[in-house]
């Protein structure tokens, strides 16, 4: 199998930032009321006072008020899915397996589309709430190892982050996306 990161890898640039500036033009009133909020936790994270997944659940209040979050999903992805990494899909294989810190909720629609598997930050998309940590650098390996076999072969891997160094190491071959999610090149070091 290969294992792959989303963000900035196989689909350029970030989808949940993406998907919050989308929503937000959609929505300006719901994002508006969340706003106060956002801001206040985002100060919080950067004084180092609050994890990454308080951030994180912040970012995306919205999604509570949102009339159908999973049509708002649909319309978003329909006008996205063009924005996959044309490299990807010259080398997609059904046995690909997609691992990001980004929320499930938010992934899984394209993964579905692609017919990939997907292991990703779980976060409940009725209340934004994360349950347990955000799927980044370790937490990625735990979670790979939760449903896969210690001796599971990973053909290759490719992240645009050094930060997944640690799932880089499963793979027999690792591989850096540079250039706006346009080129793999080996990874450094791993």
């Amino acid at each position: 199998m290969n294992i792959y990161d989303f963000d900035k890898t196989i689909f350029y640039p970030d989808s949940s930032v993406t998907f919050v500036k989308w929503s937000a033009k959609r929505h300006p009133l719901i994002f508006l009321g969340c706003l106060p909020i956002m801001a206040w936790r985002g100060l919080l994270y950067l004084l180092k006072l609050i994890p990454k997944e308080r951030l994180k659940e912040s970012a995306f209040r919205f999604i509570k008020y949102l009339p159908n979050l999973d049509e708002e999903l649909k319309i978003y992805w329909d006008e996205h899915e063009s924005w996959i990494c044309p490299w990807y899909l010259e080398n997609r294989r059904p046995d690909d397996l997609v691992i990001s810190a980004s929320p499930e909720f938010v992934v899984k629609p394209m993964t579905d589309r692609l017919g990939i598997r997907l292991i990703a930050s779980d976060m409940d998309k009725r209340t934004a709430l994360l349950n347990g940590l955000n799927c980044h650098g370790e937490e990625k390996v735990r979670r790979f190892y939760e449903q896969f076999p210690k001796d599971s072969k990973v053909e290759s891997f490719y992240s645009d982050s050094l930060t997944d160094t640690p799932l880089a190491r499963l793979a027999d071959k690792a591989y850096l996306i540079v250039n706006k999610g346009q080129t793999p090149v080996p990874w450094p070091d791993k």
